[in-house]
């Protein structure tokens, strides 16, 4: 075992990676209460994207550690599935079965990018810049869509948005919890997410806010009301509105998990010479899980940027990633926990996750113009347009332009203009 994970190569032991993979776990557990959140909002049955997500993470991550040696928790993405919901379901009116058919179409070419290393080229010649943008608008993205939930937020006919009633006590729950788990975060207590939203379920049942769980632990939810429901409607793949599903999906996915993969790479020591070892694995265990995810019932997953906690408890290799799977095998038996987390409840994990994203930005050349502006504009529009696609196509189309006023031509490679036409088309043909 040692030897299949080259501990002596990269420092390590169990109780190193044992200890590390149940940092992680903790890190990223709060997935198995916003996910079903979340997408019960598009009309998923909750229970069935509780099943989905926990089996779902168990595939991508065991993928990950046996196929990479990566110490990587892979999960159905907070990023998203809010864009899977708020997006696609709910701002495009594309109902969720269709929607899941998006998300398998676009998986099994995330596979066949992988294999023939397409996905690792177009990776390499995305500025980097607007990589960042991206990672980071999606971040505050995320943070509105929690602030609104919770009711921190709210419409508002003169400014459009205004500050919630803070005096109402589901939002006042949501803002003690964020409090809370700003305390844990800022004092780097691990898995400080996780116990924030424990904390506040129980304060808010204490209170009367929320309703106390029937039992605690029990059967494993059932998988039939989303098993198999993404491959019914495959006969409409030639569809516009599912072209639209794919096509953002699959521009969506491709930039928000190969910048969190880079980054852990480099936080793990597993960057050589600028290069990502088994970076080919990994998009394959990455790609594969979103398959295996939408067929179960559930969105896109992702490596998660959490798994930067249990690197920093001293994990190096894909064991690990096997303690993260067993975490999430066990954890699938406590589903009646679940209604206990409501989205005040999950509104601080949102806006956390949004913090830790966004604050990407810092990488970006700003001192630029060029680059600033097309940055800038990826990230304004993505939360202001309630899309993230939006957001990711403007800031497309802008970089070009950008650049080629001043005459720099040369530092764009070909294939950032055919994304930027491609994302025009979409604006003119298919939104």
């Amino acid at each position: 075992m040692k030897q299949f994970f080259h501990f002596s190569d990269r420092g390590t032991t169990y109780r190193q990676e044992i200890m590390a993979g149940m940092t992680t776990f903790l890190s990223m557990a709060y997935i198995l209460v916003v996910n079903p959140i979340v997408l019960s909002e598009a009309g998923i049955d909750k229970g069935a994207v509780f099943t989905a997500t926990a089996v779902s993470a168990i595939i991508g991550t065991l993928l990950i550690g046996l196929l990479a040696n990566y110490p990587i928790g892979i999960a159905p993405s907070m990023g998203l599935n809010s864009f899977f919901t708020y997006s696609v379901v709910i701002g495009m009116g594309i109902p969720w079965q269709t929607a899941l058919t998006g998300v398998f179409i676009s998986g099994v070419l995330f596979v066949l990018l992988s294999i023939f290393k397409i996905r690792e080229k177009i990776i390499e010649v995305i500025p980097q810049d607007l990589k960042y943008a991206i990672g980071s608008g999606i971040g505050f993205y995320i943070a509105f869509i929690g602030m609104k939930n919770s009711g921190i937020i709210q419409a508002n006919e003169a400014t459009f948005v205004t500050l919630g009633n803070i005096q109402s006590g589901p939002t006042l729950l949501a803002i003690f919890g964020f409090i809370v788990t700003v305390i844990f975060m800022v004092k780097n207590i691990r898995g400080g997410i996780f116990y924030g939203m424990v904390i506040t379920s129980i304060i808010g049942m204490l209170f009367g806010i929320i309703e106390k769980p029937s039992a605690i632990v029990g059967a494993i939810p059932s998988l039939e009301p989303t098993f198999g429901v993404a491959l019914l409607q495959l006969d409409q793949i030639f569809s516009m509105e599912l072209l639209a599903v794919v096509f953002t999906f699959l521009f969506v996915a491709f930039f928000d998990t190969a910048g969190t993969l880079i980054a852990v790479a480099n936080q793990a020591g597993i960057v050589k010479e600028n290069k990502i070892p088994n970076a080919g694995r990994a998009l394959l265990a990455d790609a594969s899980a979103s398959v295996a995810g939408s067929v179960l019932g559930t969105s896109t997953t992702a490596s998660f940027i959490e798994s930067s906690a249990g690197i920093a408890a001293g994990g190096r290799t894909g064991f690990s990633s096997i303690v993260i799977s067993g975490f999430f095998a066990i954890a699938l038996f406590f589903s009646p926990l679940l209604s206990v987390v409501t989205s005040e409840v999950t509104a601080p994990a949102l806006i956390i996750v949004g913090v830790l994203m966004a604050s990407e930005v810092r990488h970006i050349r700003w001192e630029r113009l060029e680059i600033a502006i097309p940055a800038f504009v990826t990230i304004i529009m993505m939360p202001l347009t309630y899309s993230v696609a939006t957001g990711i196509g403007l800031g497309f189309i802008m970089y070009p332009i950008t650049m080629l006023a001043l005459k720099k031509h040369k530092e764009i490679n070909p294939i950032v203009y055919v994304l930027a036409l491609i994302f025009i088309a979409y604006f003119a043909f298919v939104l």
